[in-house]
């Protein structure tokens, strides 16, 4: 047996949340939300590593519908952000539709009976009109391919699988690389360790991060004038908007905020040889643009030593850096962040005739505005190819996927057609679209080489401008870009609208 439902979200973050949260406003309540962990949250319930905060401004990374004056800073905390998350779940009426430990193995589409099978990891079965992917894509750890990792006797730690028991202070501790997770993990971790090695196989550019705490004058002052949340948020929204154009259009102007760099480096680091080492060599924005005020100065502690380098092996004992010297170390952290190509690419994802994700990304990952597949009717990606940000909170991304989304199960309730899906050459002409203009830009042309890219070069991970231009192409379902299909099954009993 099998349970049945119009709607099937899989994966409870803040994509997963807020495609719930406006099913429930458009009056549908027949969908399920399947987690594969034991609570939801996603990337902020999983990410728990010392350290762990936002690197965009609390007010603009939250959901617009639901404002939290009460953000206790700039930058909130991780725990914060998924306290808030949690709590928005819970008031929104969400948490009654989700079903945790429910990891899903299966995703495959059912020819004659215009459905989707779904099946866990448990053996759990659910059948659905929609299926909606709301995974993300910093839901899997990448381990990096370093030589003789099973080898290694002491404690290694993922920045994504975090231990909070881990034998850490007191002792000889690695982190390896040198992203957003280790310029976080390192300032905390240096005050608590007998010696802390970083191995950096690419400096990061990082800017100054602005951070400040909100008092309760100021906290007051967002939860009783409206206005003047709504105003601070958009004065934020505005700002990150721009560096778009830096990015996306005029380069030159990328050189002002490299000069911000160096100057926040050469304040913050006196040794010249160090300070060599921690100078990239490439674009500001070709890799992602960190933000930390305590970074350089972990560096430059006693106990703190930076190898430069890709690491060469791991052993029993230590790490052999870049330098090819052994040193020897009691943990190793693996800070190298996630799997960002694989979106769906870990469950076994089957479209019509057969077809399985793989086969349909053989030449990269292209998804219509990040939400539709050729060969998978009635199936929506959230946070899908090519939505991610380099300049902006990823929020305003998925709230406008969800709208996009809603629209089109919306269009489905009117009767007209029983399964949409995107037609080829629709996905073929926006992709080359976003492609060329992708080409111009600085992920592409930066002298880098960064986790934007597919082990081909390709791009699939970022929108190649304005949020506000998103927001407006997914403002309304477009039917023309789909194939309609209309015939109700044959291979079964006529269901009930979706509701």
């Amino acid at each position: 047996m099998s349970r049945h439902v119009a709607v099937a979200i899989i994966g409870s973050g803040f994509a997963g949340v807020a495609m719930a949260i406006a099913l429930r406003k458009a009056g549908i309540t027949d969908f399920v939300i399947l987690e594969r962990d034991g609570a939801i949250g996603g990337t902020w319930r999983d990410n728990t590593y010392p350290g762990v905060a936002c690197d965009v401004e609390s007010h603009l990374y939250s959901y617009s519908f639901a404002p939290n004056p009460g953000w206790s800073r700039a930058y909130a905390p991780g725990p914060e952000i998924n306290a808030y998350l949690q709590r928005v779940a819970r008031e929104h009426g969400v948490l009654p539709h989700v079903e945790l430990s429910a990891e899903v193995a299966s995703v495959v589409r059912d020819d004659a009976r215009r459905l989707w099978q779904i099946t866990t990891t448990a053996g759990v079965r659910y059948t659905a009109d929609i299926v909606v992917a709301a995974t993300g894509g910093l839901c899997n750890p990448a381990w990096p391919d370093v030589p003789g990792m099973a080898q290694f006797r002491g404690t290694s730690l993922h920045s994504a699988q975090w231990r909070a028991d881990a034998p850490l202070d007191g002792a000889r501790v690695a982190v390896i690389g040198t992203g957003a997770s280790a310029i976080q993990i390192v300032p905390a971790l240096a005050p608590r360790v007998a010696q802390l090695t970083v191995y950096q196989r690419t400096p990061p550019w990082i800017i100054p991060r602005r951070d400040r705490a909100f008092g309760s004058v100021a906290r007051a002052a967002f939860a009783k004038v409206p206005g003047l949340r709504r105003a601070y948020r958009a004065s934020l929204y505005w700002r990150h908007e721009l560096r778009a154009i830096a990015f996306t259009r005029d380069r030159r102007l990328l050189k002002l905020g490299e000069r911000m760099a160096r100057a926040h480096l050469a304040r913050q680091v006196a040794d010249p040889a160090l300070r060599a080492t921690l100078t990239p060599s490439y674009a500001l924005g070709c890799k992602r643009v960190l933000i930390s005020n305590d970074y350089y100065p972990a560096l430059c502690r006693p106990n703190v030593e930076l190898v430069p380098g890709a690491v060469r092996a791991v052993t029993a004992t230590g790490v052999v850096g870049g330098d090819g010297a052994l040193r020897p170390h009691d943990a190793i952290v693996y800070a190298t962040g996630f799997a960002v190509h694989e979106y769906v690419s870990r469950i076994q994802l089957v479209g019509r005739g057969g077809v399985t994700i793989a086969a349909a990304w053989q030449d990269g990952a292209a998804a219509y505005l990040g939400a539709s597949v050729p060969a998978f009717p009635n199936l929506f990606l959230l946070v899908g190819p090519n939505t991610g940000l380099g300049h902006n909170s990823m929020l305003l991304m998925i709230e406008a996927q969800v709208a996009y989304v809603t629209g089109a199960i919306q269009f489905l309730r009117t009767g007209v057609a029983r399964t949409v899906e995107v037609r080829a050459d629709t996905v073929a002409r926006y992709d080359a679209e976003l492609q060329a203009r992708l080409a111009t830009t600085v992920w592409d042309q930066g002298g880098c080489r960064s986790w934007y890219l597919d082990p081909g070069g390709r791009n699939s991970i970022l929108w190649p401008g304005f949020v506000h231009e998103f927001v407006r192409r997914t403002r309304r379902f477009d039917p023309s870009a789909y194939v309609l299909d209309a015939d109700a099954p044959r291979a079964s009993a006529p269901r009930a609208a979706i509701r």
